[in-house]
């Protein structure tokens, strides 16, 4: 047997040895075994008998904790077993707070001990109250770009979005004490970086690992940076491949527009908001790489997100709100939605990948000197057929979207929103009504 997540050996007692019993109370529970050494072989514990009576006491003293201590007599030599429950609060050795990680104890400082002290108040980080901000703060086009978005997806029913901003934020759940919760600022404020720093995305263009030719920055709400992210990418970043049905013109991007918001979403929603470090999207000649800092939940890893699991975002109160706008699922099918996108199209299922530095997602492009898979002509002829309508549908309900918008909340390209637009205007199915800025637009009866 070796040691791990829920064992640890020593030959002999010292007091240093609180710290790893206050790892084991913060984490899953364990058992620290004196009289063992490291390989596992039992040497005996000196003065067992007594560490039987000491120990209790000290724990109690020392930590503020019950442990359960056995006197065990193995191969004709006696070890002293302590066993330590998870505790629901956090336990601190003299003011330090340690954890059980795997085979190893941790010291939890900065970052990580704040994120370790909230989930053990049962608060995330995102939901965290911040004095000092007002919802007359908050940013009125990210707010009406969420009623839009909303709107269309009918997860939030038509009489609270009538109401004001105000009690749309307590609706949502991003107040607490009366205050705006981080997740508000976040998602609502026009510059949420006054308030946490790195809160954008970084995007650049390489041409190998040590050579950026070029690079942007996406700032603003998250809801902004999405769609911002996304009108980089695709204008700028990634080349299409243009083709024809008919006289209809077809862009093929090396990655599914699908997959790489699915990709990007689920990077704003995981990130680590407490690190002040941006999520950075790398572009290649044949690969792309989104990255962010977030880390899976404790015994899960990159085979749990590939199989079937559950919803545990680890900023609740912002997928809540990427939910309710269309944008997610609450299910956990985020990386299942991309790799069918990229096997529909005959590449390769995004890689995944965590290292201590946080989250890897990385798409292949096609082979340069080979064409792009192309869709079936059928998908191609349906989402002919339904894009017109779905723009449609999502304008009768958001009056006042921009096509942006309508790009987001349909799962399409700018471009082909308004290529799609401009063929109902000849249609005399829709117009544009006032200014070339401010204007809006109108479905026609």
């Amino acid at each position: 047997m070796k040691e791990n997540q829920h064992i640890e050996w020593k030959e002999s007692w010292r007091d240093e040895y609180l710290k790893w019993i206050c790892g084991f109370a913060n984490a899953q529970g364990g058992m620290l075994v004196i009289g063992r050494n490291d390989k596992g072989k039992v040497v005996g514990a000196p003065d067992a008998k007594k560490l039987l009576v000491d120990l209790p006491n000290k724990v109690r003293d020392v930590l503020g904790i019950l442990v359960k201590v056995n006197l065990r007599r193995v191969a004709g030599k006696e070890t002293v077993e302590i066993v330590a429950d998870p505790y629901p609060y956090p336990v601190s050795y003299k003011g330090e707070y340690h954890v059980r990680s795997g085979s190893t104890k941790q010291e939890l400082k900065g970052a990580a001990l704040d994120q370790f002290l909230l989930r053990k108040q049962g608060k995330r980080w995102d939901g965290v109250p911040v004095p000092g901000i007002a919802r007359s703060d908050l940013d009125a086009p990210s707010l009406a770009r969420f009623r839009g978005r909303a709107a269309g997806s009918k997860r939030l029913s038509a009489e609270i979005l009538r109401e004001g901003n105000a009690q749309l934020i307590d609706k949502l759940h991003l107040v607490d004490g009366g205050l705006l919760k981080r997740a508000a600022v976040l998602l609502f404020h026009a510059d949420p970086e006054r308030f946490v720093t790195g809160a954008f995305v970084k995007i650049g263009f390489f041409r190998s690992d040590g050579e950026l030719l070029y690079h942007d920055e996406a700032h603003g709400s998250l809801f902004a940076q999405v769609d911002k992210t996304m009108d980089l990418l695709l204008t700028k970043y990634l080349k299409a491949a243009i083709g024809y049905e008919g006289v209809q013109r077809v862009e093929t991007y090396p990655v599914p527009e699908e997959a790489l918001r699915e990709a990007l979403l689920n990077a704003i929603a995981h990130k680590d908001y407490s690190s002040g470090v941006p999520i950075q999207i790398s572009v290649y000649d044949n690969h792309l790489v989104i990255w962010n800092n977030g880390r899976l939940q404790q015994g899960w890893t990159v085979a749990t997100l590939r199989g079937k699991h559950a919803s545990q975002p680890p900023n609740p109160d912002i997928a809540n709100a990427f939910f309710r706008a269309g944008m997610i699922e609450s299910w956990g099918l985020g990386i299942e939605k991309m790799r069918q996108a990229c096997l529909s199209r005959g590449l390769k299922a995004p890689r995944l990948r965590e290292e201590a530095q946080g989250l890897w997602v990385e798409f292949g492009f096609p082979v340069s000197n080979k064409a792009p898979v192309e869709t079936p002509v059928k998908a191609r002829v349906e989402t002919l057929v339904k894009t017109p309508a779905k723009i449609l549908a999502f304008l009768q309900a958001s009056p006042g979207a921009s096509l942006a918008e309508v790009a987001v909340a349909i799962g399409k390209s700018v471009s082909a929103v308004e290529r799609a637009s401009a063929r109902l205007a000849r249609e005399g199915k829709l117009r544009f009504v006032g200014p070339r800025k401010g204007g809006r637009w109108e479905v026609l009866k």
